[in-house]
């Protein structure tokens, strides 16, 4: 019985190590916020393993939405998860890095689980998509962010319907909608758009792949939905 169990254990804390290293890219959490109301709270309800499962299957799915082979992918060799005491309201992504903050998740009311997944999956994505050298608009870089993160499934409660909004590019939720729009347009559009952002961007690349100018598309977009606004 004793060696059953050994054996149990043992075949558990190989496949805890496996679940840190997955298609050459090592997963890894840092709690820096551990005796805080945020870090003890991410202790008990989110956890090292579910942040790292978390990371994996986000970028196996980021992959297949942006439809990049492993050598269409960025040279990244880990990504590590941060919990933190910082300014930033939510979370951000830097040099592989993503940083949450303590804050938010100690305030956070709703189902923090799967706040959490939706939260890895936007952050996950910056990791992996193309910003042309730093030219694309910040507000595209979070637009496909949040597309990904609506395409796995997790959009925030509070996100834009589709047709809100000011402008293409505003960012994040409205972004991802026009996205979103666009990819009904030509399907697969988005991972096109993203791999020709790999060097250098430029507003005609809606127009190669779609043939009309963002502004057009805006248009259409916003015409489109006008009547449910």
């Amino acid at each position: 019985m004793s060696q059953m169990l050994f054996f149990f254990l043992s075949s558990l804390l190989i496949l805890a190590s496996l679940q840190r290293t997955h298609a050459g890219v090592q997963y890894a959490v840092m709690n820096k916020a551990v005796g805080t109301p945020g870090g003890d709270r991410f202790a008990r309800e989110i956890d090292t393993q579910l942040s790292i499962s978390t990371m994996t299957s986000a970028s196996e799915f980021i992959w297949k939405t942006l439809q990049q082979s492993e050598a269409d992918r960025k040279n990244v060799e880990k990504v590590t998860l941060i919990v933190e005491v910082m300014d930033v309201a939510l979370a951000y992504e830097f040099n592989n890095e993503i940083h949450l903050s303590e804050d938010f998740i100690a305030k956070y009311e709703g189902d923090l689980k799967t706040m959490f997944i939706g939260i890895i999956y936007h952050e996950m994505t910056h990791v992996w998509q193309w910003n042309g050298n730093g030219q694309t608009p910040p507000g595209l870089v979070e637009g496909i962010g949040d597309y990904v993160r609506f395409a796995a499934g997790y959009a925030a409660p509070q996100w834009a319907k589709p047709g809100d909004g000011q402008k293409w590019d505003e960012g994040y939720s409205v972004t991802a909608r026009f996205l979103e729009y666009c990819n009904t347009l030509s399907n697969g559009f988005v991972a096109k758009l993203n791999a020709m952002m790999k060097t250098n961007y430029s507003d005609h690349f809606f127009v190669d792949l779609l043939g009309k100018t963002v502004d057009q598309l805006w248009n259409d977009y916003k015409s489109k939905y006008h009547g449910a606004l």
